[in-house]
């Protein structure tokens, strides 16, 4: 009867009675690209040679300072960090590092709570294979500029108490907006915009690894329309590779992707200017607007090709410029594109044409 009980069947109910269902590994997903090839040695970082000789030199034994990274995103800030960290605690990294980003809710209640209270654990400086291993941790705050100032005037304590065993990063786009008390605490290294032949490099790598194809200008475009954003520019590629599948990737194949205008809409643009005629004027941005472009993205070009015309004197450009502020700024506000647009163009026309 008891072990009917346990198993629902007479007899001694043995495990043997029935298959046993073994549990099957579940297989990984395919991984993107920006993961796939985020550098795992601090040495495979580019173009940050500053930082990565302080982090070299901690790794060969000298003390790490409380650190502060700041600079344009998909510059490496977080991919730094987290390589040093894996080369510093191994496979102790889980239990060393606490990493929060804008994710997580990070206000004066998280910092008190659970960033004291792992700033406050102690670690060995031995690994439990008795190997040598650093003794502190790394917190690691990711978009540390998105921090409330009473948060992080919580932080600029625990920063100063738990000195001995915790080591903190803290990683922003703007380091402005970091009040003074915690940038002073930190050593600052600024990351730079990645250089051109620097993502060229790193684009042609991935192409050769993945066996993408494509023609020629391609990765040019790519690196033109991220802004020395490498993980922008991964991503455009991963996305322009599954576009094609298996073809050659073509410069517009990357424009579309990436929502950039063509050059060829900016040059009929401004040639309808030149006009002088508000009727041929409001056609062509009526045509253009009809096409999808955005707002923002026509008034980025616009920008870029505003400093470099030379038909335009610098109180002309100024006087665009200053144009170009007030409809981004309504545009922000939630004005109407088509309207901002053809503001915009109505004062280049009028500079243009009517200027002196």
């Amino acid at each position: 009867m008891q072990a009917f009980l346990k198993t629902g069947k007479l007899g001694g109910g043995s495990s043997s009675a029935g298959p046993s269902k073994e549990k099957v590994p579940r297989k990984k997903g395919p991984t993107p690209w920006v993961e796939k090839y985020r550098p795992k040695t601090v040495e495979d970082v580019a173009y940050q040679d500053e930082v990565v000789s302080v982090l070299k030199s901690t790794l060969m034994g000298a003390d790490l300072p409380n650190l502060l990274f700041y600079g344009p995103p998909g510059t490496g800030k977080t991919s730094t960090i987290l390589a040093a960290a894996r080369q510093l605690f191994g496979d102790l990294f889980h239990q060393r590092v606490l990493e929060l980003n804008a994710s997580d809710e990070r206000g004066i209640q998280v910092i008190r709570e659970k960033v004291k209270r792992f700033a406050q654990t102690t670690v060995s400086s031995t690994r439990p294979d008795g190997k040598p291993c650093l003794p502190y941790k790394i917190i690691i705050l990711d978009e540390a500029d998105s921090m409330t100032n009473p948060a992080q005037a919580a932080l600029r304590r625990t920063m100063e108490k738990q000195s001995r065993t915790t080591r903190f990063c803290l990683i922003c786009n703007y380091v402005s907006r970091i009040i003074e008390p915690l940038t002073s605490r930190c050593s600052k290294f600024r990351f730079k915009p990645l250089a051109h032949g620097i993502m060229m490099k790193r684009l042609s790598y991935i192409c050769e690894e993945e066996n993408v194809k494509y023609e020629d200008g391609v990765l040019e475009a790519f690196v033109e329309t991220s802004e020395g954003d490498l993980r922008r520019a991964i991503t455009t590629l991963q996305s322009a590779a599954r576009l094609r599948s298996g073809e050659k990737i073509q410069q517009q194949d990357v424009y579309e992707i990436t929502g950039v205008v063509p050059e060829k809409w900016l040059d009929e643009l401004f040639e309808v200017c030149l006009t002088d005629s508000y009727e041929k004027l409001t056609d062509f941005i009526t045509l253009m607007m009809m096409e999808g472009f955005s707002a923002s993205q026509i008034m980025n070009q616009i920008h870029d090709r505003i400093v470099t015309h030379d038909r335009l004197s610098d109180l002309q450009k100024a006087a665009i410029f200053e144009r170009l502020a007030i409809c981004d700024h309504r545009l922000m506000d939630g004005g109407d594109e088509y309207l901002e647009v053809l503001d915009l163009s109505c004062t280049i026309m009028t500079q243009l044409c009517h200027a002196t």
